[in-house]
């Protein structure tokens, strides 16, 4: 897609810098650098994700930024406070894992359905580790 875009520039960049309108030539250019820009933020922004683990000892969140930096939460799952942010019309706004000591947001980048869907299994899965045997 993107190379696609980038020869439909240069291509008709070329033809009307030949034509004397070098203007257009260069607005063809910086459209050309702003979508490369906005692809590379994209991809970029693709690479957050987290690694949300559920034991009997342990509650662990891994959150990897997009350049690789990964900042690990740890709770105990018998503190665990798993609180869901709802809005009528767009369902779950929000989520948070809290404890005594601190808490974190979890699963910002989801989309609704996403978010909804991670809800109901955090929640099945903190139920279950807690649940006396």
């Amino acid at each position: 897609m993107l190379a696609l875009a980038g020869g439909f520039c240069l291509v008709y960049s070329v033809l009307f810098i030949l034509r004397g309108a070098w203007p257009i030539g260069i607005f063809f250019g910086a459209d050309l650098f702003l979508l490369y820009g906005a692809f590379w933020l994209n991809y970029r922004s693709g690479r957050v994700r987290e690694e949300v683990t559920v034991s009997r000892t342990n509650v662990s969140i891994r959150k990897f930024s997009p350049t690789g930096r990964m900042v690990e939460h740890d709770f105990n799952p018998f503190w665990t406070r798993f609180l869901v942010r709802r809005h009528r019309e767009i369902g779950v706004v929000s989520m948070h894992v809290r404890d005594r000591s601190h808490d974190t947001d979890v699963g910002s980048f989801l989309n609704p359905e996403d978010r909804e869907s991670f809800a109901k299994a955090f929640k099945r899965a903190l139920a279950t580790v807690t649940q006396r045997i």
